[in-house]
């Protein structure tokens, strides 16, 4: 789904360098509304989302750094104004317990299958095999904090150092929470590969 830049940003007369703004934020909308999306589950909030974050990149762009990340710059106005609607609804992600996610299960059962072959990453692997709404299935399951940060990092690709940036939070917490995030992960994207046919069990194969 296409989003369109909202007629009130090319019509604002007080908008710094218009003419600047406008390329910048048509290059960086599908993604941030496909990353909408997924953090809310809905094509209507998403579009909404991504319409007050232009909004508000309109408003502020004075502070962006030309010749710096726009999009890490956007995506973190995208992540401002979807906090504060956690915030605003009372949901926000709580600490979870990671002791029912062995560290390697996915390791462990993909290398048995000989599925990874040295790869460093198994989560990124078998997200990269899934379609788009089994990934917002599983990436759904995690708390919104987690989530977050493995959106950003496994279906965005941003660096450790850009997410950390986008949200506000140190390099270390970013580690914390992407290390949490794929340990719960892994039993649920076993579950949705052998689901959806991209493995058999052992015994089947």
């Amino acid at each position: 789904m296409q989003v369109e830049m909202s007629s009130q940003i090319a019509d604002r007369s007080d908008a710094v360098e218009p003419e600047a703004l406008e390329p910048l934020l048509h290059s960086v909308l599908g993604p941030a509304y496909n990353f909408a999306v997924r953090l809310t589950r809905d094509e209507v909030d998403a579009e909404d989302l991504v319409q007050e974050a232009a909004l508000r990149a309109c408003r502020f762009f004075e502070q962006f750094r030309p010749g710096t990340n726009f999009r890490a710059w956007f995506f973190k106005i995208l992540a401002n104004c979807y906090n504060n609607r956690l915030r605003q609804d009372g949901r926000r992600g709580g600490q979870v317990s990671i002791e029912d996610a062995p560290p390697l299960h996915l390791y462990l059962r993909s290398s048995e299958l000989g599925l990874i072959d040295g790869e460093a990453d198994p989560a990124r692997a078998f997200l990269e095999r899934l379609g788009t709404d089994e990934i917002a299935d599983a990436l759904n399951q995690l708390p919104e904090d987690y989530k977050t940060v493995a959106t950003l990092y496994f279906v965005e690709d941003f660096k450790y150092e850009e997410i950390a940036d986008v949200l506000g939070i140190p390099i270390g917490t970013v580690r914390s929470r992407l290390h949490r995030g794929r340990r719960l992960l892994q039993a649920n994207l076993w579950d949705l590969a052998t689901e959806h046919g991209l493995v058999a069990p052992k015994e089947d194969m």
